[in-house]
């Protein structure tokens, strides 16, 4: 019998996802000793997990500053107004910018907060100027440079605990 932790997830599932958190790369004989399972009912659980949309993907965690990347920037942004159309066609449009690493919809006095990554302040200026301020429906923007990272993780590892 299933003991459910985490809508529909069990102890196994949890473990799993944990260690590929950890690790993306190990292999499936690797993963499956970790977790007490045989190659096949691992990679089977993997594929399900997949399935269900649990597992989004696998990505690379590249260091931004060995690209160059040094400047981080937190920009909110301020629809006119907060109508369906409005928000779809920001929306769109934002999805099509390569240099937004991040956008939220929010709450608050604040519509959105996007994080972009760029080279320099003077990299950030092209940002703003061909993306950012062509938005549609922006009626302000603020930008806030990050000094420094203290905290990034994926999903948090409490959350994977049974």
């Amino acid at each position: 019998m299933k003991e459910n932790c985490v809508d529909g997830l069990d102890r196994i599932d949890l473990r799993i996802l944990s260690e590929l958190v950890a690790d993306a790369r190990a292999s499936q004989i690797e993963l499956a000793e970790k977790v007490g399972l045989s190659p096949t009912a691992c990679a089977r659980r993997i594929r399900h997990l997949e399935e269900i949309g649990v597992i989004r993907g696998y990505r690379a965690d590249l260091e931004p500053s060995a690209l160059g990347l040094v400047t981080t920037v937190v920009v909110t942004i301020t629809l006119e107004k907060q109508s369906e159309d409005y928000l779809a066609a920001f929306e769109a449009a934002i999805a099509r910018c390569p240099d937004v690493v991040s956008c939220h919809l929010m709450s608050g006095s604040d519509d959105y907060h996007l994080q972009v990554i760029a080279r320099d302040i003077a990299d950030f200026e092209r940002i703003h100027k061909q993306h950012l301020s062509r938005m549609p429906g922006v009626a302000r923007i603020h930008s806030s440079f990050a000094m420094r990272e203290v905290v990034r993780r994926t999903i948090p590892e409490t959350a994977l605990r049974g």
